[in-house]
């Protein structure tokens, strides 16, 4: 049964046109990386004694709930604009290995923390993949942290023969430039239905969060 609820674009959506273009691809997905600027989030991270790690995620999360289109999935029938979507973070342990988590989205940063915080613990105590029927549902954004590397590009393992709408977002290791600590942010989405543009504005209301 289906946990979420959604809606399909009618033929007055303007990208049916791209999306019937670029699904015909062997590789539909494209990245962007920027350099998120994250002085005034790590401050207030620190000043309250929060995780930074839970609190980009949430303003990630809540990015991709504000831009439309980063809530638009794929299925066997095409298109699909879900209403809510929720986090499954890859979540690193101490032998190095990592697990799928699958964490509720809340706009409400300490009912989102409550939701992490138990779940991070669950996958830092198991082995493997951890992978399940949560961690696979449409209704999520993949997220990783590669808090080691301050990259400039990034790029995925995929398997084509999957249908796969699914945004992935990357975390890099946060650097020092001037006064500012800057973080690289990788995003890969599907091009047709997500262009460019909105890659943009998903990264400028993220820096907003941020910058808040």
């Amino acid at each position: 049964m289906c946990e979420y609820t959604f809606s399909r674009p009618d033929s007055s959506w303007k990208r049916w046109e791209y999306y019937n273009f670029f699904s015909k691809f062997d590789e539909p997905f494209y990245g962007i990386t920027v350099n998120l600027d994250c002085t005034a989030a790590y401050r207030k991270a620190k000043e309250r004694n929060q995780s930074f790690f839970i609190l980009y995620l949430h303003k990630a999360v809540k990015s991709a709930n504000l831009v439309k289109e980063f809530r638009y999935r794929i299925d066997d029938q095409g298109p699909l604009l879900i209403d809510k979507i929720n986090v499954s973070a890859t979540i690193g342990r101490t032998d190095h290995t990592f697990g799928f988590s699958f964490i509720e989205f809340d706009p409400d940063f300490e009912r989102f923390r409550d939701n992490a915080l138990p779940e991070i613990k669950r996958i830092e105590s198991l082995e493997g993949l951890t992978m399940d029927e949560k961690t696979e549902r449409l209704d999520t954004i993949h997220c990783s942290a590669l808090p080691w590397i301050p990259f400039t590009a990034t790029s995925h393992a995929r398997d084509y023969k999957t249908i796969d709408g699914i945004p992935k977002i990357t975390f890099g290791r946060m650097f020092e430039s001037g006064d500012k600590k800057l973080m690289p942010v990788s995003a890969h989405v599907h091009h047709g239905l997500v262009d460019g543009y909105l890659v943009g504005l998903y990264f400028e209301v993220f820096q907003g969060l941020m910058s808040e």
